[in-house]
């Protein structure tokens, strides 16, 4: 297993920067962020350190060139936006970029991407899952003949308002996950791994280790507390920020020995990605630099 980390964190960093410090920490592999020029949407969304649109010969050997001079892989290329989203235009453009780091995955020879299923809010789960079915069915195809594996973070995208009600993400749960995979029966599509959101929603994350490890193809370390007194208060009704806080690893609730106790046991050798997304460690790049380097020590207990 490779410990390396989502570079969404890097914002304002140039490719360069980037590498170099995730480097000097001691990470071995990146999941490069590569989202569309233009303004983010929302946090950690909008960094790009490759421009997967005007990708050259030229400009992706000098990428290889300069990660591997510095001892380090691309894990994935990561592009988490709503491709089923109720907005046609803001779904066709998010498939069409979800195409773009296909080819550029393929053409760096990762091999990986990392994103989101998406989710229409207006639609019921059930409805969901057939314009899921329809939306990836013919990206997947692609995917494949291209070499490409698609990796699905399990993320609700479930946090305030704006995401109310459902989120954006409808890949939530072992019981969708099922679903979904018989419905999109590609070998070349499976889990981007985040066992932080399993604690707000209560769901036993080492248990789907064990029962989806054939389809991990790629993991996050990130962490959520959840606080019971809030919980209690507000209910699971509530907006999920109402009674959780997304935290680094090891300040919130996931136990990661039993964790990565499960990944190794089941024999994944994949890369595992400290995803950043903790307010108490923002405000400087010294502040988030030290954020890096502190998960970074805290997971080599257990990432050997």
């Amino acid at each position: 297993m490779k410990l390396g980390v989502l570079s969404a964190i890097y914002d304002g960093y140039s490719f360069e920067e980037m590498i170099d410090h995730a480097s000097s920490v001691g990470y071995e592999c990146v999941e490069v962020a590569c989202w569309p020029s233009g303004k983010a949407e929302r946090r950690y969304a909008g960094v790009s350190h490759i421009d997967v649109t005007d990708l050259s010969d030229e400009k992706a050997a000098y990428i290889l060139d300069y990660v591997h001079s510095h001892g380090m892989e691309i894990s994935a290329i990561s592009y988490y936006p709503n491709p089923l989203d109720a907005d046609a235009s803001k779904a066709e453009a998010a498939i069409r970029h979800i195409y773009a780091c296909i080819d550029a995955s393929a053409k760096l020879g990762v091999n990986l991407v990392g994103t989101f299923i998406g989710r229409d809010q207006r639609k019921t789960v059930e409805e969901n899952i057939e314009l899921a079915v329809q939306v990836w069915d013919p990206i997947l195809r692609y995917a494949k003949d291209k070499g490409v594996r698609i990796a699905i973070e399990n993320c609700p995208m479930l946090f305030g308002p704006d995401q109310w009600p459902g989120g954006q993400n409808i890949f939530t749960s072992p019981v969708i996950w099922r679903r979904l995979f018989e419905r999109l029966d590609y070998d070349n599509f499976g889990l981007n791994f985040d066992p932080s959101h399993f604690i707000w929603q209560q769901m036993d994350y080492v248990k789907a280790v064990w029962d989806f490890k054939d389809r991990i193809f790629h993991v996050h370390f990130k962490d959520i507390k959840l606080h019971p007194d809030k919980l209690r208060e507000c209910g699971v009704m509530a907006y999920p920020l109402d009674y959780m806080t997304p935290k680094l690893p090891g300040l919130g609730d996931v136990d990661w020995g039993a964790f990565v106790s499960a990944l190794t046991e089941c024999g994944y050798e994949g890369a595992s990605c400290v995803e950043i997304e903790d307010k108490a460690y923002e405000g400087s790049r010294e502040r988030i630099e030290a954020s890096i380097a502190v998960t970074y020590r805290y997971m080599r207990n257990f990432v050997i």
